[in-house]
Order: structure tokens, then C-alpha cells, then sequence
């Protein structure tokens, strides 16, 4: 009787088990099938997604694909290619505006580079493109997709090594770039704490990770894992960062590691190139003056693209295969854009204008006037005053704020020194007004000469042609000193027509020869005014003589 209860018992405990096991069968045969279904359904939707494609934006069109097509940064493109395509490459900084080509330059030169017979990059060398505006990392050091990091088994979706208490370690951009570029678009918004990463790469030249759960002992650890964890991952790779802002905005310890190359902002020949490429490369005729339109108003070369595809799809919604101005002065009027603002020069002569040269924005070049009004004053009481230029600036450190005198008012007191010093001339005799028009604040010492011609010119109503311009900081000895941007501001002299420009003798250049334009080096005062009044000197000025202790006499004012 026991023995038919025990078979009785088995007999139910088997069939339990097996009721189970078929159960648990089923449901994942069920599970599978339905998981083989929604796989087979989300692959038909993907092929179906890949199946639908639009004509390829005219921006994508015209990306340059060789150097001949990046108008307007031959120098810049020059120094890319003397960095990157030699023997020993180095890590490179790209400054300059949006638009004007720094991307699409550092993808061409690394395929120059490759077939450079004697540089270190291979032919299968990888572009790794990033931007540092969405490289977003977290802080717990659980996901970096620049600098890689490890996936510990506590982490959902370990899978089997998880399951295992096996570590993974996870590549990032700067192992996938190994042996090649990686090109990281606006560096200067990459977080510290992956900047300070970063510097740590390029000096080992591989990336270490750690992990808690690591051990060198634990045998149940793969064997590469253990050799990424001991010996880390390869990251031997040359860096390109381009930016929109400024050097002094990048950190220190990022530039010190680089070489820099400065693209220009495009010129209004050079947007009207790129305005032609894309209107050839779009395959559609387009009148000349829709060019000249363009170069006015575009400001970079996506602008001007964007311009010649938006007139084109007017035109043929219209009805038409050719673009015409009024297309894009449609264009500019529904986009607002808004002109350029260059100083054309008409060859006049004026009294107390002086053309002086200025660097805004993106090393932009630009040419201002300074105005001066010098009137006797009754009783030798004069005065000045000054309009458009910042007279104090703020020093902010970590402990205290700082006010002073703005460099650009200590070049204005400078002239006055020199003035009244070296030239003999009573200061206080003269109710004195300079302005700067435009608007925009004037900072920094590079207007020194420029206001003190001014000056001069008002004082000895003396006329300066509008075809001069000049840059230099001033001293109160009347020296000249070496200034910053001299070749954007040499460039945008030349693009308002500008014939002679007077600069630092320490900026001059050799290359300056070659220039549409005049450029003459002067290191004084005393070498500048002659020059400058060249026609008129003779009816005010006696014997110049030269040395800190020396004075112009000058008379008949």
C-alpha cells in the first residue's frame, strides 16, 4: 500500500514538473515567435524608411571636395596642410566665423595627407567627426561617449558578462579616431571635466578606465579585458578643434597643445564665387546682379547657398528656370538680412578724417573714420571732448575688481602728449572734439596714429585723402608700436579701396609686396606725419628732427 502512494506521488510530482517545463516551453516559443514577428515588422518599416529618399540639400552639393573649391582661406588651408600633411602632425586649433569652410578643410586635408609618401597616417586612417555641443557625458563616469567608460555588470542591459560580474569596458570617439583625425566642431563648449580628459589622451596617447569591479585576479575576466584595463586603449590620434570664438576663450592648456590656423571672414568677391559655384552646381541660370546682391548681404558661404536655393525655388514655383534679382530681393527681404557695411572710398580730401583700421568679431577687419573739430578757444581755456570711445574697463579677478583707463583713451592722452611735447602745439589753446561714428564702442590702442593724424590734420587744417588708412599704437615719445590683425585690417582697406596704409614697422611683412595696396612700415611719428601730408608740410613745418628729446617746430596753424 505505501509503495502505490510513493509511485502515486512521483507520478503527480513528474507530471507537475513536466506541466512546468512545458509551460515555461511554450510561453518562450510564444515569447520568441512574438519577439521573431515585431522584428520582421520593425525591419519592414526600416527597409521601407531607407526605401524613401529627398534630393540632397544644394549645401550638401556644394561641399567643398577639394581645396581648390574652399574660396577665401588660401593662407589658413596653407598652414592646415604644412600641420597636418608632414612627417610629424600636430594637433590643430581652427579659428574663424560659421560658414567660411573649417570643416570641410580639415576632412580634405586628412585625404591629402594619406597620400603623403612620407606620412605616419595609412590609407584607411579614420575621420571621426564630433561636435562638443551634444558630446554630453555623465558625471558618474557611467557613459562618456568622447573619452569611453566601462559598463559595470550593476548596470541595466549587462547581458551576459553582467550576469557574469565581468566589466565592459566601452570605446570613445578618441580609440575610434586611433590612427586617424578626430575633429571636434566648437571645442571651446566641451565640458572641463572632459577638456581636462582630453589633455590627459593626448599625452599618454591611450585611455585608462577603471571600474570597482575590476580584479587583475579574477580569472572569469576575459583575457582583452584584461589587457584594455592593464595596458588601456589605443587613442593615438591627431586633434582638430575648429571654433567660432575667440583664442583668448579657448583654455590655456588646450592651445598650448595645439598649433593654431586662423580662416578669415569671406570678403564680398568670395561670396559672390560661392554664390556662383552653387548656381552652376544647381545647374540654373541666374543674372549677374543677383551675384552682386548676394555678396552684399550674405555673410558666410551657407548664407549665400541658402540664398541662390530659396530664389530658385521661387522661380520655379513661378513658372521659371532662371533666377532674378527680384527673386532675391525677395529673399533677403523675407530672411532679413541685413547689408554689409563697408566704407567705400571716393578719393576726397578732408579735414580731421582720418580712415583708422580695426579688427571686429571673428578677426574680421574694418575700416572706421575718426573725425576731429579743433577750434581756438577765447581765453586759452580749451576743451575736449570725446564721443564713441570707451574711456574706463573693468579688471575682474578672483579676489578683487580692478577700474582703469581704457587702452584706447591712454592712446588719445598719448597724442595730446606728443602734440604738446614734440610739435610745440598748446594743447590748451584748442576746444578739442574727436568722434568715432558707427556707433560701436571703440576699445583698444591700434587707433593710436589714426587719432593723432586726426588731430594733427584738424589742428594745422591740413587735409588727408580718404584713400590712406592706418593702424598703430602711439607713445607719449611718438613712437609707433607694433599692433594685433594687421592682415584683416590691410585685407578690409583693400576691399573699401584704400591705396596707401601706414602700419608698425615691427608688423611689416614681406609678403605685404605682393598686396593690391601700398604698405608702408613707419616706427614714428616724426617718419608718419611727412608722409602723411606729404603736399601740404612745407607751409607749416621747419626742420624735423628725429630722437625722444627732439621737437617738430610748426607754425601758421
Amino acid at each position: 500500500m505505501f509503495a502505490e502512494v510513493l509511485v502515486l506521488v512521483q507520478f503527480l510530482f513528474s507530471a507537475i514538473v513536466g506541466i512546468y517545463f512545458f509551460t515555461l516551453l511554450k510561453k518562450q516559443q510564444n515569447t520568441k515567435s512574438a519577439v521573431i514577428k515585431n522584428s520582421k515588422e520593425e525591419l519592414a518599416k526600416l527597409r521601407k524608411l531607407r526605401s524613401i529618399s529627398l534630393t540632397k540639400p544644394l549645401n550638401e552639393e556644394t561641399r567643398p571636395s577639394s581645396f581648390d573649391e574652399i574660396v577665401g582661406q588660401e593662407d589658413g588651408i596653407l598652414a592646415l596642410r604644412t600641420l597636418l600633411c608632414s612627417r610629424n602632425p600636430q594637433h590643430i586649433i581652427i579659428y574663424g566665423p560659421p560658414g567660411v569652410g573649417k570643416t570641410a578643410a580639415a576632412r580634405i586635408a586628412l585625404k591629402e595627407a594619406v597620400n603623403s609618401p612620407f606620412s605616419p597616417f595609412s590609407q584607411d586612417a579614420k575621420f571621426i567627426e564630433t561636435d562638443a555641443t551634444t558630446m554630453r557625458f555623465d558625471e558618474r563616469s557611467i557613459a562618456d561617449p568622447l573619452i569611453g567608460s566601462v559598463h559595470d555588470p550593476i548596470y541595466q542591459g549587462a547581458g551576459a558578462y553582467g550576469q557574469a560580474g565581468i566589466p565592459q569596458p566601452k570605446p570613445g570617439a578618441v580609440t575610434k579616431a586611433h590612427g586617424g583625425v578626430l575633429f571636434i566642431d566648437e571645442i571651446g563648449e566641451l565640458h572641463p571635466i572632459q577638456l581636462n580628459k582630453l589633455l590627459k589622451v593626448l599625452e599618454d596617447r591611450k585611455v585608462f578606465l577603471e571600474s570597482a569591479y575590476y580584479s587583475p585576479d579574477d580569472k572569469n575576466i576575459p583575457p582583452h579585458i584584461h589587457d584594455i584595463f592593464k595596458n588601456g586603449l589605443p587613442a593615438d590620434f591627431r586633434l582638430i578643434g575648429a571654433t567660432t570664438r575667440s583664442p583668448e576663450e579657448i583654455p590655456p592648456a588646450i592651445r598650448s597643445r595645439c598649433a593654431e590656423v586662423f580662416f578669415k571672414p569671406l570678403t564680398m568677391e568670395d561670396i559672390r564665387k560661392i554664390a556662383q559655384n552653387a548656381a552652376r552646381k544647381c545647374g540654373v541660370p541666374c543674372e549677374e546682379e543677383c551675384f552682386d546682391l548676394i555678396a552684399n548681404y550674405a555673410q558666410n558661404g551657407r548664407e549665400a547657398v541658402n540664398m541662390i536655393q530659396s530664389a530658385f525655388s521661387l522661380a520655379m514655383l513661378k513658372g521659371r528656370m532662371k533666377i532674378t534679382k527680384p527673386d532675391i530681393e525677395w529673399v533677403i527681404e523675407t530672411g532679413r538680412y541685413s547689408p554689409r557695411i563697408i566704407k567705400k572710398t571716393r578719393g576726397n580730401m578732408q579735414i580731421g578724417v582720418v580712415n583708422a583700421l580695426a579688427v571686429a568679431g571673428h578677426s574680421a577687419g574694418l575700416m572706421t573714420e575718426i573725425e576731429v573739430l579743433a577750434k581756438p578757444a577765447p581765453s586759452k581755456k580749451g576743451s575736449v571732448k570725446i564721443s564713441g570711445l570707451i574711456e574706463k574697463e573693468e579688471l575682474e579677478t578672483k579676489n578683487r575688481k580692478l577700474t582703469r583707463t581704457s587702452t584706447a583713451k591712454s592712446s588719445f592722452d598719448n597724442c595730446l602728449t606728443v602734440l604738446k611735447y614734440k610739435f610745440n602745439v598748446d594743447i590748451e589753446s584748442y576746444d578739442i572734439c574727436i568722434n568715432f561714428p558707427g556707433g560701436m564702442p571703440v576699445d583698444g590702442p591700434s587707433a593710436g596714429i589714426s587719432m593723432f593724424c586726426a588731430l594733427y590734420s584738424a589742428i594745422f587744417n591740413l587735409p588727408v585723402s580718404d584713400t590712406v588708412a592706418m593702424t598703430g599704437e602711439i607713445t607719449i615719445n611718438g613712437n609707433i608700436k607694433a599692433v594685433g590683425g594687421v592682415v584683416s585690417k590691410i585685407c578690409a582697406a583693400i576691399e573699401s579701396g584704400v591705396k596707401v596704409i601706414y602700419i608698425p614697422k615691427e608688423n611689416y611683412q614681406e609678403k605685404f609686396k605682393e598686396y593690391k595696396a601700398k604698405i608702408v612700415p613707419v616706427s614714428n611719428v616724426f617718419e608718419l606725419i611727412p608722409q602723411v601730408f606729404s603736399n601740404n608740410l612745407n607751409a607749416i613745418i621747419g626742420e624735423c628732427k628725429f630722437g625722444n628729446d627732439d621737437v617738430i617746430s610748426a607754425s601758421g596753424a
